[in-house]
């Protein structure tokens, strides 16, 4: 019978439930700067193979 009454106040108690909530929000965040970051690494990329591109055609006479 105690064992049932600690449990259920376990399952009743909501103190940590902020701090979870936190956390899930925190990790969404720091998930889309990732995507954020992988997206304009990407472009940057780009940017810099096409300069490299029209740099070798420079030099070469093209």
């Amino acid at each position: 019978m105690a064992r049932l009454q600690s449990l259920s106040n376990i399952l009743r108690d909501t103190r940590g439930t902020s701090s979870v909530e936190y956390g899930i929000i925190l990790g969404m965040i720091v998930l889309v700067i990732f995507l954020a970051m992988q997206g304009l690494a990407t472009e940057t990329i780009s940017m810099w193979d096409d300069v490299s591109t029209k740099s070798s055609d420079a030099i070469n006479g093209k």
